[in-house]
């Protein structure tokens, strides 16, 4: 009698880059997500979805939480069995977390900036923030794509 083994999971993909608080690094970390997604077989509207989501979190590190000095984090976390994706940007300025979508005291205003998160939102299953000690913060984004056979 033949016996066919259960097949082992897949263990999940890991990456952390720490990168220099500049536009330079932003765009770096959009790049840096997308040729991890790749390297790791993930499913093309995951790795575009992604490629959005750190580009607009990796921007705001830049622009909100940027510290003289210290440069923000991206990791990603991938479970290519249930094609979950986890990324955490995280930058050291603690004191200045991300406002929700809609949270704007007058949302039709017309001003060049501040949507980001909406995009975010969107596109992420869901997001939050935690600290990350001593005094920074980390903005976690959890997005899902198919799972891999």
């Amino acid at each position: 009698m033949k016996q066919v083994a259960p097949l082992a999971p897949v263990p999940a993909r890991t990456f952390s880059q720490l990168l220099s608080s500049t536009r330079r690094g932003a765009r770096l970390a959009r790049l840096l997500t997308v040729t991890e997604l790749h390297a790791w077989g993930a499913a093309p509207d995951l790795t575009e979805h992604a490629e959005l989501v750190v580009g607009e979190l990796a921007a705001n590190a830049v622009l909100h939480g940027r510290a003289n000095g210290r440069d923000f984090r991206l990791g990603l976390v991938f479970d290519p069995s249930h094609g979950r994706l986890r990324i955490d940007v995280t930058d050291a300025r603690g004191d200045r977390s991300p406002q929700p979508p809609g949270a704007s005291p007058d949302p039709d205003a017309l001003c060049p900036g501040g949507r980001g998160l909406l995009l975010v939102a969107a596109l992420a299953d869901s997001w939050d923030t935690v600290p990350y000690p001593p005094s920074g913060k980390t903005v976690r984004a959890f997005l899902t794509g198919p799972p891999r056979a």
